[in-house]
């Protein structure tokens, strides 16, 4: 094999507060020559993801942290560059769990072939991906909604959000989203269907909420928390459920959140709060994954993602999710597939 040249993104220093380009560092290395059952696999399509900045601090939460000086991981859709596994050639289109680099070696265990007939590939990380499957199971599961409930979700513009909006209505509840511009407001409403949406940074949020949801909230989706999430516990109905899904807004922040205290709010209503990830759904995920494409074929759910291009971008993109910059997936493309 001819020694090529690769270029990867490590963590440099852990970020104190909202990270910088500061804390990332560029490197180049020589890709090391490949053993029996690997793939040299080259990155088209690169995933940021709010969970990231988790694991840039030093303690562990539901996965181990990022080691210093080490290389940033991901989901990765790529190409395979070179094989020394059975069942993979060169021009294979794979999806995995790899470095933030131009180039990886991976195990052939440790990945996924991607079918480009069904969808675009980019797809693989986002509605046909994680994303697909977190609002998937964690609407479906954990909110269990039911004909005429309402829905609210926050981050609803977000890749997950937008699913979960659209899996209510698929279900025949009502959809709220929780957003932070009239743009994004616009295109939950317009373009995919949503009963109503209200932008957090304009005017009284808990006043805006109560006119969009006159019965009440029957199942909060959270994907931000916060003073957000706040607003939307106050309006809880007998019997609600929420599926706990993520905290972007406390992720950078430099001292411990202090927020009302809700156990009286879900006491007095009977809620039901839960946290969970994607992974605990592991073994069911072929079947939330069928399912989706199955919707996207019938143009029951739409998506759109956030394409930033260059490897160079990687750090600004990561650093764009934390205000507000993408609608949908935000990806990184690095290459298109050869021929």
């Amino acid at each position: 094999m001819t020694t090529i040249q690769n270029r990867q993104i490590l963590l440099a220093k852990r970020p104190a507060g909202m990270p910088t380009e500061e804390n990332f560092s560029f490197v180049e290395t020589a890709v090391p020559k490949l053993q029996a059952g690997q793939l040299l696999v080259n990155t088209l399509y690169l995933s940021v993801d709010p969970y990231m900045r988790g694991r840039m601090n030093d303690r562990k939460t539901y996965v181990p942290p990022y080691a210093l000086n080490e290389m940033i991981t991901g989901g990765v859709v790529g190409q395979v560059e070179e094989s020394l596994a059975e069942g993979f050639v060169p021009g294979d289109i794979v999806l995995g769990n790899f470095g933030w680099a131009l180039y990886n070696v991976a195990a052939a265990a440790s990945v996924k072939k991607v079918n480009p007939d069904l969808a675009p590939i980019s797809t693989a990380l986002g509605v046909l991906g994680m994303p697909g499957l977190t609002a998937y199971y964690g609407l479906l599961d954990i909110g269990q909604p039911k004909e005429g409930e309402t829905v609210v979700v926050s981050g609803a513009a977000g890749a997950v959000g937008m699913l979960v909006g659209q899996i209510a209505k698929i279900k025949g509840a009502r959809a709220v989203g929780i957003a932070g511009s009239d743009e994004k407001i616009n295109y939950l409403v317009e373009e995919l269907g949503f009963d109503a949406a209200v932008n957090y940074k304009k005017g009284d949020l808990r006043q805006q909420l109560k006119e969009a949801c006159p019965s009440g909230v029957d199942i909060y989706f959270d994907n931000v928390g916060g003073t957000v999430s706040d607003a939307v516990l106050s309006l809880i109905n007998k019997g609600t459920r929420i599926p706990l899904c993520g905290r972007i807004s406390l992720y950078n922040l430099e001292q411990a959140d202090i927020g009302p205290r809700i156990q009286t709010q879900l006491l007095i209503n009977s809620a039901l709060m839960q946290g969970f990830i994607v992974s605990n759904y592991a073994e069911q995920a072929e079947e939330g994954l069928n399912q989706m494409a199955q919707w996207l074929k019938e143009g029951k759910i739409n998506y759109t993602e956030t394409i930033t291009e260059g490897f160079d971008n990687i750090p600004k993109a990561f650093l764009g999710l934390f205000c507000g910059e993408n609608t949908g997936k935000q990806l990184i493309k690095i290459a298109d597939p050869a021929r």
